[in-house]
């Protein structure tokens, strides 16, 4: 006769704050790089092109972290993964801080990425510890913090890089992270032996989206460079169709694998997909643009804005977003998923068009960012909830794992588009990006955005979701 396990032990208060200092700390190491990206590239000499692939490759970890965070939580115990990959993340902040280059700092970047599973595994950890109620309120408060520390770095990363150094904006928060982790490590009881371990892990598939992703990076970070080299191109090209085949084929038949393509031929997951990938495309060439033309020289046709500026002119748009989650929430059970989707497709397309058309003042750029970011919010919100509420309750999990990828592809896709056409866009023996490449980034996201509807139209007019 086995012994029953031991019941959860109840935490405190103290251990529920730890993990919120957690969520703060990991949050503004996240967000240092957007608005230091212009100083970046002057200091590491970086074409923007390189300057877009920095800033996706966190990004790109994220995607690979996410699907397994939770399934090694679950198996292992929440507070063992947690401490192991928060050891990964201070070994990459402390390389990003100390990189003295290009390549290591996208190292140091692409271990900071397996951030991404100090929130899931931090709801493990209060579902596990704390009464259903109690856990509630702690899972949002967590959230929320990590929210609030994402605007904690946008806006300091500027004056410590520019009072410090470069080195300082990652050293400082890794510093946080390190010693928040400690707290949950103290804090936190001991994770129970007994675990289930009856679903695996799909390795073959997670080597194969990676291989898939970094593929895809190099192709559009390296094709203003290389497209006079067409055996290159050609080259990379075929690899990436190799890596992207290899990887349908083994995740049609894996038993249980990382991402279920199968999910795809359902109408509610892949118009959610298609959509978030769009959607993604639309908000990240501003993610991308707005920065760039803010250090522009103002004797050209930017504002010659500080990294410390550039982080202030992005607040509200981080401040829209944060407030995008609970009007989506609401706009949906009160009018259903379609009509918070088209309505935020409408406000981005018609935000980056004005970009294009009006950029000369400051507040044009703060203003269409915060916009923007708001659409971006509200869409992606009612599209996750869509799709989490339109399949059964056992394949939420696959199905949004499906949503997270197509995000991370359009973003992805978006920046490193939008970082070939600022390097195209750069006239012989400058390192200024002509006012036309900026006007076509802007363009070209605003009519993408805009076909999305066609698809958005689609979507039923069901409101009790």
């Amino acid at each position: 006769m086995t012994a029953s396990p031991a019941p959860p032990v109840h935490v405190g208060k103290a251990a529920v704050a730890a993990l919120g200092m957690l969520g703060v700390a990991t949050g503004a190491l996240e967000s240092v790089v957007t608005p230091t990206l212009p100083l970046l590239q002057r200091e590491l000499d970086m074409s923007p092109a390189e300057g877009a692939l920095l800033s996706v490759v966190l990004l790109t970890t994220r995607a690979l972290v996410t699907p397994v965070a939770g399934k090694f939580g679950d198996r292992y115990g929440g507070k063992r993964v947690l401490i192991r990959l928060m050891t990964v993340v201070c070994a990459g902040g402390l390389v990003s801080a100390l990189a003295p280059n290009l390549p290591l700092l996208l190292l140091g970047q692409v271990l900071q990425g397996a951030m991404v599973g100090a929130l899931p595994l931090s709801f493990i950890l209060v579902r596990e510890h704390l009464p259903a109620a109690e856990a509630k309120v702690a899972i949002g408060v967590v959230s929320g913090l990590f929210v609030a520390g994402g605007m904690a770095g946008t806006l300091s990363a500027g004056p410590v890089a520019e009072g410090l150094s470069r080195h300082w904006m990652f050293a400082l928060p890794t510093i946080a992270v390190i010693g928040a982790t400690l707290l949950v490590n103290r804090l936190l009881p001991h994770d129970r032996p007994s675990r289930s371990k009856a679903a695996g892990v799909d390795w073959p598939g997670l080597v194969l989206l990676s291989g898939t992703l970094v593929t895809l990076m190099l192709v559009l970070a390296l094709a203003p460079e290389i497209i006079s080299r067409p055996l290159v191109l050609t080259a990379l090209i075929v690899l990436l169709a190799a890596f992207g085949t290899a990887w349908v084929a083994v995740e049609r038949r894996a038993v249980a694998p990382m991402v279920d393509l199968r999910m795809l031929a359902r109408p509610p997951v892949w118009m959610s997909c298609v959509l978030t990938f769009v959607i993604c495309l639309g908000n990240s060439v501003p993610v991308h643009l707005v920065p760039q033309l803010l250090a522009v020289s103002g004797d050209s046709h930017g504002f010659g804005a500080s990294a410390t500026q550039i982080g202030f002119f992005l607040l509200p748009g981080a401040v829209a977003a944060s407030l995008a989650g609970p009007l989506s929430g609401f706009g949906a059970r009160r009018f259903g998923s379609r009509a918070v989707v088209t309505t935020g497709i409408v406000l981005m397309a018609a935000a980056l068009t004005a970009l294009a058309a009006a950029h000369t003042e400051v507040w044009h750029l703060v203003l269409g960012k915060m916009v923007i970011a708001l659409a971006n919010g509200l869409c992606l919100t009612a599209l996750v909830t869509r799709t989490a509420t339109s399949v059964d309750r056992g394949d939420t999990g696959i199905a949004t794992s499906l949503v997270l990828v197509t995000r991370v592809l359009g973003y992805a896709v978006g920046v490193q588009v939008s970082g070939a056409i600022l390097t195209a866009g750069t006239p012989p023996g400058s390192d200024v990006p002509a006012e036309s490449a900026f006007v076509a980034g802007f363009v070209i996201a605003g009519a993408v955005t805009a076909l999305s509807l066609l698809v958005a139209r689609t979507i039923s007019k069901g409101v009790k979701e």
